[in-house]
């Protein structure tokens, strides 16, 4: 469903493409089609996929220790020079006498096998333990992770939502003043109107086209983010729907359960992996058992042994060995009681860390519960104002037209106008990044994917 919804949101931009088209409609984006196509494109969230995909061959290399070590080896050795002993002629009938006998052949070759099981080693079993925690861990990175992506889009998306709204406003502003400019126009005319009336509706349409040149430009910034947010190719074209942009209440009365959020869950992880780390430098304190065994085979002769047989000098054997290894460590400079208390140091600073991030989720939470009640109170008074604002431009244009009011009172009416509109769109958007912080401090932003 998800890659339908994304190819649904891109086919225009591949048909327009491989039709030739000039034309620039496309696909609305919606809030949930944005955070989809980051979640998928995004190299943080990709990233974070692979993170998990190598934690897999993390746990297969410590599994692999605990696991039969078997190697082949061989070895072809040339000695130009064989090293001579003195030995006592009684050997060969000769007391009294010293002889100088050479030991080897000048050719030796060698195969074999070799198997080395261990059967105790704590550091080993320890890292086993520890790998179901690894897996664990890279997973909740990753939750983390697509979280920051979606906060991240979210506030971005409804940045450029509101850049958008506040150009509606100056382009609606801009056909209300030139309608003012005509009417005052006609009026100079006919001498109803001085000329300096008219040239300050004149300088007053250039300002707001200054106004509307900049609001234009912040917007393709702000949609420029956006699309780095996502992962999305800065060309493609984005309409975003109205309809994105209501406001919903919220549950404010039960605080959330800051254990269930991502970044403390992660850390917590962390404190386990820590754990097994402390556990497994504690395992220099234990004996270490394994069993190896092993198979060769050896031919030694004045030619190169190798498809060499006896009746050329050259003689192959075999031998083999199975046993045993112990270590016990006895003493070794305190060395692991220092990397002991140093593993439990750590510990403690990531305890800090803990208590820090609840207390700062806490905060997240009251924060954004403030923020979205003192912003629904503020929508309220300026959706008022909003209202009344409009009431005073539409009487003071009726009056002005009726040459009741002055240019004066009708340019301030306007101004006040748009005042509120501004103010009220600003107070919207400062309630939807109240409230995503809100969903984020609730551990719910994949929510905003429902």
């Amino acid at each position: 469903m998800k890659r339908i919804l994304l190819a649904t949101f891109l086919s225009f931009a591949l048909n327009a493409q491989s039709q030739g088209t000039s034309t620039t409609a496309v696909q609305p984006l919606t809030l949930k089609a944005a955070i989809t196509y980051a979640l998928e494109n995004k190299a943080e969230a990709r990233k974070s996929k692979l993170s998990i995909e190598n934690s897999e061959y993390k746990i297969q290399e410590i599994r692999a220790k605990a696991l039969p070590q078997i190697a082949a080896n061989g070895s072809l050795t040339y000695n130009p020079i064989l090293q001579t002993n003195v030995l006592d002629g009684a050997m060969f009938g000769k007391p009294g006498e010293a002889i100088q006998v050479s030991f080897g052949q000048k050719w030796t070759s060698g195969a074999g096998v070799s198997l080395n099981q261990t059967i105790f080693d704590e550091a080993v079993f320890t890292g086993l333990r520890a790998a179901k925690s690894t897996r664990e861990f890279y997973q909740i990175n990753d939750q983390l992770t697509e979280e920051q992506v979606i906060e991240r889009v979210a506030n971005n998306y409804y940045s450029v939502y509101v850049q958008r709204e506040r150009l509606i406003l100056l382009d609606s502003n801009y056909v209300n003043t030139t309608k003012v400019r005509d009417i005052v126009k006609g009026q100079y005319e006919n001498g109803l109107a001085k000329k300096i009336d008219l040239d300050r509706i004149i300088v007053k349409l250039s300002n707001i086209d200054t106004d509307r040149q900049q609001i234009q430009n912040q917007i393709e910034l702000q949609e420029n983010a956006l699309k780095f947010y996502m992962g999305m190719p800065i060309e493609t074209k984005i309409v975003i729907p109205k309809t994105e942009f209501a406001v919903t209440p919220h549950a404010l009365t039960e605080a959330p359960n800051t254990a269930n959020r991502s970044e403390f869950l992660l850390l917590k992880k962390q404190e386990e992996l820590l754990e097994f780390n402390k556990t497994a430098v504690k395992a220099e304190y234990y004996p270490t058992l394994s069993l190896f065994a092993g198979y060769n085979y050896i031919g030694q002769g004045p030619e190169m042994p190798l498809f060499a047989k006896p009746k050329d000098g050259v003689y192959w054997s075999d031998y083999s060995a199975i046993g045993l290894n112990m270590r016990v460590p006895i003493f070794n400079g305190f060395g692991t009681r220092a990397r002991v208390r140093q593993a439990d140091v750590q510990i403690r600073s990531l305890q800090e860390d803990i208590k820090d991030t609840q207390l700062a989720l806490d905060l997240d939470y009251r924060n954004a519960k403030t923020q979205i009640e003192n912003n629904i109170k503020t929508i309220q008074i300026q959706k008022e104002n909003m209202r009344l604002a409009g009431e005073i431009l539409k009487n003071t244009k009726n009056n002005y037209l009726q040459g009741l009011a002055s240019l004066t009172d009708l340019l301030d009416a306007e101004n006040a106008s748009l005042e509120a509109q501004n103010n009220y769109t600003r107070a919207v958007l400062a309630y939807k990044i109240a409230e995503i912080t809100l969903i984020k401090s609730k551990g719910e932003l994949k929510t905003l994917l429902n």
